[in-house]
């Protein structure tokens, strides 16, 4: 249910918030932003961050590899699970991403895109854990998109180096299902893309 939710928002806002500091989550919850990927934090304090961001309505995803305190123990996934109100979790560690998959909460494997080597890394990393989405660095390694949706239907997220609203199109051009971004200004695609749904909403009925 919070999965097929999720992807009903990408559709309209493919804009995800990536936030790294105090600040910068004090300005995506208070901002139109419906998603965030929650990019800092210790163990103290994730269970609060994501219990403010549920009270703005926001979908919240955790990074567990960017959490002081955090280890890349299974234990981990239990402790967002059990005592936070993450939506999520963001790793590039399939292990984690598979066992989270046991628990109710919405799983995205980050891979890196450095050469062929990694590529093939992915696959195997994808087909072990069967991540629900996929996040790709750097966002502007499209030419990778196309592969990975050869070898997988998961839908893609395109991270990092996102800077313009032409590296949006880009990379959703070339298969990417959404974006992250720590570049506040880039709402304004979401905004357009909201008004192109309720128009197309429209002319369907």
């Amino acid at each position: 249910m919070k999965l097929s939710s999720l992807q009903r928002n990408l559709l309209k806002t493919p804009v995800i918030i990536a936030v790294k500091d105090d600040e910068s989550f004090e300005k995506a919850i208070n901002s139109e932003y419906k998603i965030i990927f929650l990019l800092f934090g210790d163990i103290c304090h994730v269970q609060e961050l994501t219990k403010i961001a549920k009270e703005h309505d926001k979908f919240i995803f955790v990074h567990l590899d960017l959490i002081d305190g955090m280890s890349s123990r299974e234990i981990c996934v239990d402790f967002i699970h059990d005592f936070t109100e993450a939506d999520g979790i963001i790793s590039t560690k399939p292990r984690l991403i598979k066992y989270a998959k046991k628990h109710d909460l919405i799983t995205v494997l980050r891979v890196f895109m450095l050469d062929s080597m990694a590529l093939e890394n992915a696959y195997h990393n994808i087909d072990y854990s069967n991540p629900d989405l996929i996040e790709i660095l750097p966002g502007i390694a499209t030419k990778s998109f196309c592969l990975v949706k050869k070898h997988s239907n998961i839908p893609i997220i395109a991270g990092g180096l996102i800077r313009t609203k032409q590296d949006i199109i880009d990379a959703i051009s070339e298969g990417a299902t959404a974006i992250s971004s720590s570049r506040f200004e880039l709402s304004e695609v979401n905004q357009i893309m909201k008004q192109y749904m309720a128009d197309k909403e429209k002319q369907n009925l």
